[in-house]
């Protein structure tokens, strides 16, 4: 328990003073500055945790927005869906959900049928279909985390720490990403071959972040996912964590999805 949270508290570490190298100063806001506004509900991605949006929460609440973020087990997608529907579902008024990666696959089902959400947010992030498995064009899109990965005893995957910089993190510190990559959270293997009954985004407003330098999910992929949403779509120069390496950019689309889906 001792080493768990101390590797906790070490990401919680590394993700503020990325916040804190990315951002200038800025005014607090005032006493229920931002009441009118959706609150925004943040979904992780394999291999991480909800501690990696620690940068775009500090630039989010600094702008007067509630943000909440899931812990999704990555056991299952049924149950990663669970858990972010129950989130989203126990917010009041209106939502912008966000998912990153996986997470992209997440907010399709969870956000599906409910009418606070206002918009959905994909940041680097795979959108499937209805009853089209996470993992459908990774074969006709493929990327370097093909290779990168490996399955434990149990059937979940890690990314080797010794390619993590490269592939998924290329725009942030070596040292920093060597620290992600050890406390870095497996996803269950089946997971990439399941899928869920419905496609929030075919009734949801969407806005994407497309990120040209990632070597975990295909830029072309991305645009794909995109396009067939007819998404609003914003391209960045930057690895597979922008929330890290960009937070500002992220925080800037998360704002501009809320606005704009009022």
């Amino acid at each position: 328990m001792r080493i768990l949270q101390a590797g906790t508290a070490l990401l919680l570490t590394l993700a503020c003073a990325a916040a804190s190298e990315a951002q200038q100063p800025t005014q607090a806001p005032a006493p229920g500055a931002g009441s009118d506004r959706p609150t925004i509900v943040l979904v992780h991605g394999a291999f991480a945790d909800a501690s990696g949006w620690v940068p775009v929460i500090t630039l989010l609440q600094e702008r007067g927005y509630r943000v909440v973020a899931v812990q999704n087990a990555l056991a299952s997608l049924a149950g990663d869906v669970e858990t972010t529907k129950r989130l989203i579902d126990a917010q009041t008024g209106p939502v912008v959900v966000v998912g990153h990666s996986y997470g992209g696959a997440v907010i399709s089902a969870a956000a599906a049928g409910n009418p606070h959400v206002r918009a959905l947010v994909y940041v680097a992030a795979f959108a499937p279909e209805a009853g089209e498995p996470v993992a459908a064009f990774l074969q006709q899109y493929p990327s370097d985390l093909g290779t990168a990965t490996a399955p434990d005893a149990a059937g979940f995957l890690y990314v080797d720490p010794v390619k993590f910089h490269d592939v998924f993190a290329a725009d942030i510190p070596v040292a920093q990403t060597l620290a992600i990559a050890a406390a870095q959270k497996p996803i269950a293997g089946a997971i990439f071959g399941q899928s869920s009954p419905t496609a929030a985004w075919k009734t949801i407003p969407s806005w994407y972040l497309l990120t040209t330098q990632d070597h975990a999910i295909n830029p072309a992929l991305e645009r794909f996912y995109a396009n067939r949403m007819h998404a609003h779509t914003t391209e960045i120069a930057s690895s597979h964590v922008p929330f890290l390496s960009h937070p500002r950019e992220v925080a800037d689309l998360i704002v501009q999805a809320a606005a704009g889906a009022r």
